[in-house]
């Protein structure tokens, strides 16, 4: 089984911390972890006292770090929020560890992790066409930087709600989170309808879709079990 983080917010962390302890989970469990980093939510952020004036720069000189550390490297920068002297990792994973992935949502951030990162995380209030558009603007910062070649892994959250009060619980959670004027957002009812839903992200771009219950699920252990043994096998 795969375990994977979305996300590690780089405003919280060290760059040369988080290295040493996504290298230690790659070492330990070789080919399970999958990391993400990201801007994370600005207003928590503030609220911490660790909001910066320029998140896409920040999250940039993280990415570089990051890579360049579980790969192996010596790394000294100066940049505008990361700064490391001569500093390398005595037991970096084999092969960087799979790389690292980067949460992204505005245009300049998905050029960004075209550029700098080896994947994209999505958020749940992304439907296909914003996939499709993610894909574009990915594929623009992969140009860029000459990365055409290669994979990148698209990731995306998929709100779910199942059972009789589904279609209920789903519209109360885009109402909160203000998205419910967004089209073919989420998705409510059986096994059948959200593996069609997963087909039509899958079929915009996305690699990976993660079923993500809405914040008043009354099973969450069911839940799961619904996603692996009645909507995973209806996913080609």
């Amino acid at each position: 089984m795969r375990i994977g983080v979305g996300l590690l917010p780089v405003p919280l962390r060290n760059v040369a911390i988080t290295a040493m302890e996504v290298a230690s989970l790659h070492r330990m469990f070789p080919g399970r972890a999958i990391v993400g980093v990201g801007h994370g939510v600005q207003d928590w952020m503030g609220q911490v006292g660790a909001r910066v004036e320029s998140p896409v720069t920040l999250l940039r000189e993280h990415l570089v770090a990051l890579r360049a550390l579980l790969g192996g490297e010596r790394v000294t920068t100066d940049g505008r929020y990361v700064r490391l002297d001569d500093v390398a990792l005595d037991w970096p994973p084999e092969g960087g560890g799979g790389g690292v992935l980067a949460g992204a949502t505005g245009p300049r951030s998905l050029r960004l992790t075209g550029e700098a990162a080896d994947g994209t995380i999505l958020t749940a209030s992304t439907n296909p066409e914003g996939v499709r558009k993610a894909r574009q603007l990915i594929e623009e910062g992969r140009e860029v930087a000459g990365r055409g070649a290669g994979p990148h892994p698209v990731v995306v959250y998929l709100l779910t709600a199942t059972g009789a009060d589904a279609a209920d619980r789903l519209r109360a959670e885009l109402a909160d989170e203000g998205l419910e004027s967004v089209s073919d957002l989420g998705v409510a009812g059986d096994a059948g309808a959200v593996a069609k839903a997963v087909e039509r992200l899958a079929e915009a771009g996305a690699d990976t879709v993660v079923l993500q219950p809405t914040g008043d699920e009354p099973d969450p252990e069911g839940f799961v079990r619904f996603a692996a043994e009645e909507v995973r096998p209806l996913v080609p």
